[in-house]
C-alpha cells in the first residue's frame, strides 16, 4: 500500500510541480522558508525546537484553518501550560496570518511535502507528543510515520465537502486504513460523523464538537485597521452605503461592479469594496474595472500623504488579513466563490459583526454553516447575478430588513458556539491516556 501510494504521489508531484511553483511565484515571498517544504529547517529553528519539551504539532493548511488553529492554541496554552506548540501551514497567506496573530515563542513552519524522507525529517525535528490536523488535510506518510512512532494524531473540526467525500470513497483502499489511524476525531455534526465512520474512522474515537469557526468568528473589540478612517481618507462619506464582495473569485468582481454601477443611480454615494480571495489576481480585477470605466483605488496606494482629487467608486483590496476589518464598514456583504465558482467561503465573520449577508448557490465547502444561517433566517441565498442584484437592491432600500438579518446572524452564531471547549476537552483526554 505504501509503495503504491508513494509511486503515485511522486508521479503526481512532478506532473503538478510547475503549476504549484507558478502559484508560489505569483503570490510572492516564496523563497522565505522554502527549504522547510522539504523538511529542512535552519539550525536556529532546530536548536529551538529541540530545546523544548512536551510539544504539540498543529497543522492548518491555509488561512481559514489557521484562524481555527490560532483560537485553539490560545485556549490550549491556558489549559496545558506545560506544553509548547508548533504550527505548520501550507500556504504563504496562511503563514502571514500565523505570524501576525501568534507570539514569537510559538514556532511557525511550513508543512513538508508528503515524501517519506521529508516527513521523517520534520517529525525528527519537532518530536511531538501529539499531532493535531485541522479540518481535513489527510497526508498518508504523516499518519504512517506517526503510527510507527506511537504518536497520537487527532483530526479536529473535521469537514468533508461532497467532493472530498467522493474522493476518499473512490480511493477507499488507501483512505479507509488511514482514517482508522486517528486517535480522536472532532466533527461538526451527526451527518459528518456518519460519513467519517463510512470512511473508516473508529466510531468510539469520534466526538461531535460542533464547528470551531463559530467560536473563532467573534471579532476583537479593537480592529487592527481603522477601515472607517481609511475610507474617509479616500473621500467616502460616513453615510455612504458600502457593498463588500469578500473572498471573491473570477467573474464575481465584474458582476458586483456592474451591480454597483447600476444601483448607484438611485443609491447615493454607493461604494464598492472588492476583496479577492487571492491577492495575486489584482491585475486581472484591475482590468475588469478599467473595462467598466469604474474609478478605483488599490489598498496599497492609500497612505498618510495621499491626496484625493476625484473620489473613486471602488476600493480594490490587494492585501491579506484585513477583510474582517473592512466587514465592519459594510452595509451589505456578498460572500464570494459562491456564484461563479464552487465551494463558497466562510460567511461567519461578517455574520458575527451583525452584517446582512448574501451568498450564491455554491456553498459546498460550508454547507452545514450555510444551512444554519438559512434556517435561522440570517442570510439570503441567490441563484444567479440577476437575483443577486435584486437582493442587494432590496437590502439597500430596507434598513429594517438589514438589521433583522444581522440580529438573526448573531443569534445563529451564539446558538452554535462552544466547539472550542469541547475540542480542547477531547484533546486533553487524548494526552492524558
Amino acid at each position: 500500500m505504501k509503495i503504491i501510494y508513494n509511486i503515485l504521489f511522486t508521479i503526481f508531484f512532478f506532473l503538478s510541480a510547475p503549476y504549484y511553483f507558478i502559484k508560489l511565484l505569483r503570490r510572492g515571498n516564496w523563497k522565505s522558508k522554502f527549504p522547510e517544504r522539504f523538511g529542512i529547517y535552519d539550525k536556529s529553528v532546530k536548536d529551538e525546537l529541540r530545546g523544548k519539551n512536551k510539544k504539540i504539532w498543529i497543522h492548518a493548511v491555509s488561512v481559514g484553518e489557521a484562524n481555527i488553529a490560532i483560537r485553539l492554541i490560545k485556549d490550549l496554552s491556558q489549559k496545558l501550560p506545560g506544553y509548547n506548540f508548533v504550527i505548520s501551514t501550507t500556504t504563504s497567506t496562511g503563514m502571514e496570518v500565523l505570524c501576525k496573530n501568534l507570539p514569537e515563542n510559538i514556532n511557525k513552519i511550513y508543512y513538508p511535502i508528503d515524501f517519506p524522507f521529508c516527513v521523517n525529517r520534520a517529525v525528527n525535528t519537532i518530536s511531538p507528543e501529539l499531532i493535531v490536523i485541522v479540518e481535513a488535510e489527510i497526508w498518508p506518510n504523516l499518519l504512517w510515520t506517526a503510527e510507527k512512532r506511537n504518536i497520537p494524531v487527532a483530526l479536529v473540526n473535521a469537514r468533508l465537502s461532497e467532493k472530498s467525500y467522493r474522493g476518499y470513497k473512490r480511493f477507499g483502499f488507501i483512505f479507509r486504513q488511514l482514517f482508522s489511524k486517528f486517535s480522536a476525531v472532532g466533527c461538526q455534526d451527526e451527518f459528518d460523523r456518519q460519513r467519517l465512520i463510512e470512511l473508516g474512522c473508529n466510531p468510539q474515537n469520534i466526538t461531535i464538537t460542533g464547528n470551531i469557526k463559530f467560536d473563532a468568528a467573534y471579532p476583537p473589540k479593537e480592529a487592527k485597521l481603522d477601515a472607517h478612517k481609511l475610507l474617509k481618507q479616500i473621500g467616502v462619506s460616513a453615510e455612504a452605503p458600502i457593498l463588500i464582495g469578500g473572498s471573491t473569485h473570477n467573474g464575481e468582481e465584474e458582476i458586483l461592479a456592474k451591480i454597483a454601477q447600476k444601483l448607484g443611480a438611485k443609491q447615493k454615494d454607493l461604494f464598492l469594496i472588492l476583496v479577492p480571495r487571492h491577492f495575486e489576481r489584482t491585475k486581472e480585477v484591475e482590468n475588469v474595472l478599467k473595462n467598466l470605466n469604474m474609478p478605483y483605488i488599490l489598498r496599497t496606494e492609500i497612505n498618510e500623504a495621499l491626496k484625493i482629487s476625484c473620489p473613486p467608486q471602488c476600493l480594490l483590496v490587494n492585501t491579506t488579513g484585513e477583510l474582517r476589518d473592512f466587514y465592519r464598514c459594510a452595509t451589505v456583504v456578498f460572500v464570494g466563490k459562491s456564484l461563479t465558482a464552487k465551494g463558497g467561503q466562510n460567511p461567519i465573520e461578517p455574520a458575527a459583526l451583525g452584517k446582512p449577508i448574501i451568498f450564491g448557490p455554491n456553498m459546498q465547502n460550508f454547507s452545514a454553516i450555510a444551512r444554519a444561517f438559512l434556517e435561522g433566517k440570517a442570510a439570503i441565498q441567490v441563484s444567479n447575478a440577476d437575483e443577486l442584484e435584486k437582493a442587494i437592491d432590496t437590502l439597500l432600500e430596507n434598513p429594517e430588513q438589514r438589521k433583522k438579518l444581522g440580529e438573526n446572524a448573531i443569534m445563529v452564531i451564539q446558538k452554535n458556539s462552544g466547539a472550542v471547549m469541547k475540542t480542547i476537552d477531547m484533546l486533553c483526554k487524548l494526552i492524558e491516556t
